[in-house]
């Protein structure tokens, strides 16, 4: 009996069923990831609601900043892809800012525009600019310690050693001493009922008073005066209970929006934005501002990128107005009498920073 040789109709047949049938898996374990993520972001919900309730902080005011993700799209190379957004990590952390929103300046995806877009387990389904600008802002923030942790080897940090560190107060080295430190919940076998042990970058692990699934980042309060200091104890505490406590800047958190209507609507504080602010070229003069004359509870200035915040405002959908001014509290040129044709979006943000401290005035100050 003559064996049955497979014909290259066949071959092509079995390739395509197998391509299919990876695909699927692939599919499969992305959603695995991503729930798996999103039960991971759930739980240290619930332990900052729950530290909240047990720890008393202040009401304080904050200022975010929306930037582009596009805005990489513009770097010759991915060296400088990485660098730009080092640049824009470091006048964050230098104006003590406490929200950087990365959003979508290009508008809805065209069908020759979706081998562009990319599908991340932690950041979602985003245009390559925003996810890369978002992840090394996430990098940056985090402090050094923890980074192994948070951030497995990815392409979009394959040059993170050409990056500036932030040297923020809670990018502490080991011997340095502070009441509060960042945090991983460890896997350290405790006793039923004992707590977690936290890894907040001393020798010893912190023993803290809850039970946490381990690989969660935490805050956590090390009270001062303990006599052994191979078995210390904290507390867990919100992310931001050591600036509206203590005063001390404790980071930046990091979203991502589809749109600049996203930006403006899903404010991730609780009465949203009392204050937007708008910057162009086009927009009234900084110089005619008065000093601290414009108050603010929580205020977010947004950047244009190549092509400025007005293409923005255009590519949205949800945005139909005449005057872009209409959008904005305020529509500010923050450098007037501007030698070059154009002020890069690192630029801008340094710029209006600097102009701005003296022009805004805190409602709640810390």
């Amino acid at each position: 009996m003559s064996a049955v040789i497979p014909t290259a109709k066949t071959w092509k047949e079995t390739n395509r069923l197998h391509k299919e049938q990876r695909k699927i898996w692939k599919e499969e374990r992305l959603a695995k990831k991503l729930k798996k993520e999103e039960t991971k972001k759930e739980l240290q919900n619930e332990v900052i609601k729950v530290a909240e309730k047990q720890f008393e902080k202040k009401d304080i005011s904050t200022l975010s900043i929306a930037v582009p993700g596009s805005i990489l799209d513009n770097a010759q190379s991915p060296e400088l892809r990485t660098y730009l957004a080092g640049q824009i990590a470091r006048a964050a952390c230098v104006y003590k800012i406490n929200e950087i929103v990365v959003f979508d300046d290009k508008g809805e995806v065209t069908e020759s525009e979706k081998k562009k877009i990319k599908t991340d387990e932690v950041l979602g389904e985003r245009r390559v600019g925003c996810l890369q600008l978002a992840r090394i802002l996430q990098y940056l923030e985090c402090p050094q310690y923890l980074r192994k942790y948070f951030f497995p080897i990815h392409k979009d940090l394959q040059y993170a050693g050409v990056l500036n560190p932030l040297d923020a107060p809670h990018h502490l080295r080991q011997q340095d001493v502070s009441l509060y430190r960042e945090g991983v919940v460890t896997n350290k076998p405790v006793k039923p009922g004992k707590g977690s042990y936290v890894n907040v970058g001393l020798l010893n692990d912190v023993c803290v008073d809850k039970v946490l699934t381990d690989g969660l980042r935490v805050t956590v309060k090390i009270p001062e005066d303990q006599s052994n200091p191979k078995k210390l104890k904290g507390y867990i505490v919100p992310p931001d209970v050591p600036r509206s406590n203590n005063g001390i800047y404790w980071g930046y958190s990091v979203r991502l929006a589809n749109n600049l209507t996203e930006v403006l609507t899903q404010c991730s504080y609780k009465d949203g934005y009392d204050l937007t602010i708008g910057t162009s070229d086009k927009g009234n003069s900084i110089d005619d501002v008065e000093p601290k004359s414009i108050k603010y509870h929580h205020a977010l200035i947004i950047f244009g990128g190549l092509s400025g915040l007005e293409a923005a405002v255009e590519s949205d959908p949800k945005v139909d107005v005449d005057d872009i001014s209409l959008v904005f509290d305020h529509y500010l040129n923050t450098c007037p009498q501007q030698g070059s044709r154009t002020i890069r979006t690192e630029e801008a943000i340094l710029i209006t920073l600097a102009e701005l401290r003296t022009k805004l005035f805190p409602k709640v100050p810390p």
